[in-house]
């Protein structure tokens, strides 16, 4: 059995331990603190995100689902928690998990407003990245976003992910908006160059 394969056949959470943030295995009163960290900034914060993040309830069935996939061995999520404060500001995830070819894909990521062009996405994109290549000895890793969304495009090109290509008409969004989709990958091989881009961003800080 792979390594992936077994990592991911045991049932027991984990948590990502960064200097800025934690990633810690998501919980269902994460909910309430989803909605606290976002319900000011919702239409800045998910206008990329497909499916409808409006209200509390949102917020509970995202949980919910979160909790669906995980026991379906399907991903991994995390809400992301700043170190000094102990506040939850954000959720980030592994996803589409493909254990035969040692794949899988860091996404469904969010981030609270006063938390955004920090630090913060950068060290829990390098824990996550470093556990699925050193760890889980992935193959590839792979990123996604909305075509129109070039803030995000531009941040995942900076920590060294290559633009593969995009899928058109890919995913209806809940606002009925057919959105095409960009890919992004990051290799086993090219991981070492991207580590080492990625430490010497978090030891510069924020651009």
């Amino acid at each position: 059995m792979s390594t992936l394969a077994a990592s991911l056949n045991i049932a027991m959470p984990f948590t990502l331990e960064g200097s800025v943030v934690r990633l810690e295995p998501i919980r269902r009163e994460h909910a309430e603190n989803f909605w606290e960290a976002a319900e000011d900034d919702l239409d800045d914060i998910f206008q990329w995100i497909p499916y409808r993040m409006k209200m509390r309830e949102d917020f509970q069935r995202l949980v919910e689902k979160a909790f669906s996939e995980q026991e379906r061995s399907e991903s991994i999520v995390f809400a992301t928690v700043e170190h000094g404060s102990g506040r939850v500001i954000g959720s980030t995830r592994f996803m589409n998990i493909d254990r035969v070819n040692h794949r899988v894909e860091i996404g469904s990521t969010w981030i609270a407003r006063p938390w955004q062009r920090t630090a913060v996405n950068t060290e829990a994109k390098y824990l996550m990245l470093r556990h699925a290549f050193e760890v889980w000895k992935c193959m590839r890793v792979e990123l996604k976003t909305d075509a129109l969304n070039q803030r995000s495009r531009n941040a995942i090109q900076r920590i060294g992910a290559k633009e593969e290509g995009t899928l058109r008409k890919h995913v209806i969004t809940w606002t009925g908006r057919v959105r095409d989709s960009v890919y992004f990958s990051i290799l086993d091989s090219e991981w070492p160059q991207a580590k080492a881009r990625l430490e010497a961003m978090l030891t510069a800080g924020p651009a």
